[in-house]
Parts: structure tokens; sequence; C-alpha cells
């Protein structure tokens, strides 16, 4: 059974930083970009970071500069540092396995985890 696991959400200050975390088993995500969408109330998901096995980045242009995305050493962990939030950040995180990045092609995602920043 696959399972992608978020942790790290939680509330901020506008211009704090946090840190998302995100756990997969149940195969091998080696052949497979991961990376974050996030979801705001009312709105659509959104690509926010993907990250190859080889270690290419994508970033959505609301958080470049912003948010950088990582892998961990086994492949199946992949981190998210936010810096410099915004309200406008506020969102649900989801982690996902991810089969195409141009294409936004996700094969499993986690439950979400909740960030939210005050200003």
């Amino acid at each position: 059974q696959v399972q992608l696991i978020e942790s790290g959400g939680g509330l901020v200050q506008a211009g704090d930083s946090l840190t998302l975390s995100c756990a997969a088993s149940g195969r091998s995500f080696n052949s497979y970009a991961m990376g974050w969408f996030r979801q705001a109330t009312g709105e659509e998901r959104e690509f926010v970071a993907a990250i190859s096995y080889g270690g290419i980045t994508w970033l959505g242009n609301s958080v470049k500069g912003r948010f950088n995305i990582s892998r961990g050493d086994a492949k199946n962990t992949v981190t998210l540092l936010m810096n410099t939030l915004k309200p406008e950040d506020t969102a649900v995180y989801y982690c996902a396995s991810i089969v195409d990045v141009d294409r936004g092609r996700v094969d499993y995602w986690g439950k979400g985890t909740l960030v939210t920043v005050t200003s």
C-alpha cells in the first residue's frame, strides 16, 4: 500500500519560515519525481514545487525565490523549506508522487497538511 505522509504544517506569522516533510512508502520512488501542491479554500489545487530522482527542481512562479525543495538520500522523503511566508501562502499542502511534472500528472497524493500564515 503506497502512502505519502506529510508533517510540519502549522500556524505562523508573515515573514516566518516553515519546513514541510513528506515520507513515502509502499514501493520504490526511484523513477518518480516527488513534490508539493497546495489548495487554498475556494481555489483550485496549485503546483508548488517538485524534484526529480536526480535532483532537478521545479518551482511554481508564486514561490520562486522563497521556497526550496530537497529530497532525502533514500529518495523516498521530500522536504519543502518555505521562507518569507505570506498570508497568500495559506493553504493545505499536499505531497505528491509525480509521473509527469510538465503535465502535472500525479499517481499518489498525501492527505495534506494545513499551513496558515497570519499577517
